[in-house]
């Protein structure tokens, strides 16, 4: 690709979606772009940037998708989502049993593995959850992406990457080369298109809960105060959020405070100490 077609592309990406793209990701442009573009009929990446410098809409979005669309898997690191079972969860149905409600947001989803983790644990716990509402929004960029999420369709190589066994079978049935998870755990996820750039303030309501996992690792420092204040917005006075394990609050806003003795976890700056 040409440099001055790098530029400009990434000058795109940056503007419509956040994403950060240095000189020496060039690579990753090429590998993601290519496919849009044999999709599209065109020869190569120079037809395809010379389209998108017309502002073609959809193809604007669909460069903008391709770009966006990052690996996920279920239960990812692990830690995480022990710390929703063992202390979230717990400290919730404490705090919250006059009105018997919890909110969570998963942000920037991908294929829907994170809030189908979330999902599979509260429904191990649901004889602790009767009579709870419990409500998980899960928003990404990608409506591609999303399809897929809602689906809940996965192949075995991406079962295998973290799904224990007995979950397996237990929450998902075969469908020829594919595992779908149950209708059940699917009904308790709404999927929804979201830009974290421009369409967080829209009416999504307040959490409890927010997992923004490996999601600021891709924007520049300016972009990732942004959407660190328009989270604070959302979330309620003693909610949590939480982090990838390479992100970080410290040094980027003053909105959140790291949760003592709970690696990725955050509170809100004037909230009193969480119990942990």
């Amino acid at each position: 690709m040409k440099p001055e077609d790098f530029d400009f592309v990434a000058k795109l990406l940056k503007e419509r979606s956040g994403l950060v793209l240095s000189k020496d990701k060039s690579y990753l442009l090429e590998s993601r772009l290519m496919p849009v573009a044999r999709r599209r009929g065109m020869k190569g990446l120079d037809e395809l940037v010379a389209a998108v410098r017309r502002m073609d809409a959809a193809l604007v979005k669909d460069v903008t998708e391709a770009m966006t669309t990052n690996e996920s898997f279920f239960f990812r690191d692990g830690k995480p989502f022990d710390q929703f079972r063992e202390q979230v969860i717990p400290n919730l149905l404490q705090s919250r049993k006059d009105k018997r409600a919890i909110r969570i947001w998963c942000a920037a989803c991908s294929s829907g593995q994170e809030p189908y983790s979330l999902a599979i644990i509260l429904k191990e716990m649901e004889a602790k959850l009767a009579g709870w509402r419990i409500d998980i929004i899960a928003t990404d960029l990608s409506t591609e992406i999303l399809e897929k999420a809602k689906a809940g369709l996965y192949s075995q190589f991406e079962v295998q990457r973290g799904m224990p066994i007995q979950l397996l079978v237990k929450y998902f049935q075969k469908k020829d080369e594919m595992w779908q998870i149950d209708p059940r755990l699917r009904a308790m996820v709404q999927f929804r298109p979201l830009n974290l750039l421009t369409d967080i303030r829209s009416p999504l309501g307040t959490f409890d809960v927010v997992y923004c996992r490996n999601v600021l690792i891709y924007f520049d420092q300016e972009t990732k105060g942004k959407v660190l204040a328009d989270i604070a917005k959302l979330l309620t006075p003693d909610g949590c959020l939480f982090l990838g394990g390479a992100e970080t609050v410290l040094g980027i806003s003053d909105k959140f405070k790291p949760i003592v003795g709970q690696r990725g976890m955050y509170q809100l700056a004037n909230a009193a100490p969480a119990k942990v």
